[in-house]
């Protein structure tokens, strides 16, 4: 005959919270014991994809745990990753160039005018 499982704690439903698996104990008896959810690996704020060289935790683990297992030495480590941060850079690079041509091509405006 197989043996009765009951509960452990007050929760009764099967939600994501109260998952369990069935553990024989040195005794032979079958118990549930309640498994924790999984970490999520982080995922980029601009792409969605998920970030290498981070361990994925729960909120409660990622407190206590040291700064280096939660981001990458980069800027923007642990937030996006470095495909877009090479786009940004990229990005703020020649925005800056194009304001310089705006400025030459003011500059030589002015000369031509003054000529």
């Amino acid at each position: 005959m197989v043996q009765r499982l009951t509960f452990r704690r007050r929760l009764s439903y099967n939600t994501k919270s109260n998952r369990k698996r069935i553990s024989k104990t040195p005794g032979g008896k079958l118990v549930y014991l309640y498994t924790k959810k999984k970490g999520a690996i982080p995922s980029c704020g601009d792409c969605k994809r998920k970030l290498f060289g981070i361990k994925p935790a729960r909120p409660k683990q990622l407190m206590s745990m040291s700064k280096t297992k939660k981001h990458v030495t980069r800027t923007y480590g642990g937030s996006r990753c470095g495909t877009c941060v090479r786009q940004r850079i990229v990005r703020a690079f020649l925005i800056e160039e194009q304001k310089i041509v705006v400025r030459v091509l003011k500059a030589q405006a002015q000369k031509k005018k003054a000529h």
